[in-house]
């Protein structure tokens, strides 16, 4: 593995695009997103630009103001395990909600999707504040936001637990005896909580890595402490140097008092990207893309997002300042949006098409191949963050132009690979296997 610091790029997958407009651009074909050899292409698309992994989030429910944009339909592990089918090295990450959930389910959906890919899996538990997928699963409302992540701290622990179930030697396989396993290598947990009891051990024995990577998303106080605790990796949300500064310092310090190291934390904020050969071309991409969406989708968005029904208020004005971030939602998107547009003075208007349509929370950088290229350096070498969750504005040509234009750019700086390096993800990422008991099998 390289002993230099290196930078880290996941594409995160969200149906044709990050931007809202994204089906609605020339030549896309808005039924791809219910094709796996589009999700295939994609990541094949990615492995060639030596990308980490393809990142795909979830969401258990038909959003109910969802008729302007298609959303993550198919289960992902279904899709995971496709391209595991059609790709060597990229590593393999999905969303999966422990708020409606087992632990036992997920532990053996991704060790099996982990053994069948060679070491590429990783799952990226959040909790879910959905008032649709909440009513799916028998409940009239989404749990409060600390019971949401009091069951999500048990559930990673739980999770890790029946990963950790086998030692090694678990598998004998001794045509002498016939004996196949090791029982006393296989452990039950015997796990009673305050919202799961576990028995185990797990039925799936471990991949290469150990155990399939923990990724966590919550950018709360609460959401924090979880990746702290848990997390290999987190996607943050940072609009400038400053607040990646801030979120890395915090996080770390909060890693150390749970007795872990700093650097044991991976930090990828999101990022999306609109290219162009010139920035000129860039703007007028952005401009063109933003005047594809309908006014009713971004209306829908933030009506989602802040819990309130936007559509009642003067779209030609700023938002209201009764409006604030609900207490049990998506916090820190929220309040991320309620600042850019105060500080930004911009009307409801305007804050739509500043995000990017209602596709994306994250930092949006418009401009040439060389300017994406000095933005990403740029933040790399503050080591506040380790890499990005790249969303381009529209797939598969926002992904393109980034992998033939900006990844030789990245490689020539001697930041990024040139070639991937570790047989798992977890090697690929510079990640060590976890202190646990670890796999009878090798990476492939």
């Amino acid at each position: 593995m390289p002993q230099h610091r290196q930078l880290h790029l996941n594409l995160n997958i969200y149906g044709t695009g990050a931007h809202a407009a994204a089906w609605l651009w020339p030549g896309n074909d808005p039924q791809a997103v219910i094709t796996t050899d589009y999700f295939v292409k994609l990541a094949q698309l990615a492995e060639r630009g030596t990308f980490d992994a393809v990142f795909f989030a979830d969401r258990p429910a038909f959003p109910e103001n969802g008729a302007f944009r298609p959303f993550p339909s198919i289960e992902p592990t279904v899709l995971l395990a496709a391209i595991a089918a059609h790709t060597r090295h990229i590593g393999l990450l999905a969303t999966a909600s422990s708020s409606y959930n087992e632990p036992y389910n997920i532990a053996r959906r991704y060790a099996s999707l982990d053994l069948i890919s060679g070491g590429r899996a990783g799952v990226n538990i959040v909790t879910s504040a959905d008032s649709e997928a909440a009513r799916n699963f028998g409940l009239g409302a989404p749990p409060a936001h600390a019971d949401r992540y009091r069951r999500a701290d048990e559930f990673a622990e739980v999770l890790k637990a029946l990963w950790d179930s086998w030692s090694p030697g678990g598998i004998v396989a001794d045509r002498s005896t016939g004996r196949y396993y090791d029982t006393d290598r296989i452990r039950p947990i015997d796990h009673h909580g305050e919202f799961f009891s576990v028995r185990g051990p797990l039925n799936v024995p471990p991949g290469p890595q150990g155990r399939p990577m923990i990724v966590q998303a919550g950018g709360s106080p609460a959401g924090r402490d979880l990746a702290a605790k848990h997390a290999d990796a987190v996607f943050a949300l940072a609009t400038s140097i400053e607040e990646a500064r801030e979120y890395a310092l915090d996080l770390r310090e909060r890693a150390v008092k749970h007795g872990r190291a700093a650097e044991d934390i991976l930090i990828f904020p999101g990022l999306a990207t609109i290219i162009g050969d010139t920035e000129a071309a860039a703007r007028r991409r952005q401009e063109e893309l933003a005047d594809l969406v309908p006014i009713a989708q971004g209306v829908n968005y933030l009506s989602d997002l802040l819990q309130v029904d936007v559509g009642r208020f003067d779209l030609d004005k700023p938002l209201p300042e009764t409006v604030s971030a609900p207490e049990n939602g998506m916090t820190t998107f929220a309040l991320n949006v309620i600042r850019k547009a105060r500080e930004n003075g911009l009307t409801i208007r305007q804050l739509i098409r500043a995000q990017n349509g209602g596709g994306s929370n994250h930092k949006t950088i418009v401009g040439t191949p060389e300017q994406i290229a000095a933005h990403i350096t740029e933040w790399f070498g503050t080591g506040a963050v380790d890499g990005f969750n790249l969303m381009p504005d529209v797939l598969p040509s926002g992904l393109e132009t980034f992998v033939e234009q900006v990844v030789p750019l990245l490689r020539r700086t001697g930041i990024f690979r040139e070639h991937y390096e570790g047989g798992t993800l977890r090697e690929n990422l510079g990640l060590s296997k976890p202190n646990s008991p670890q796999s009878d099998l090798k990476a492939s």
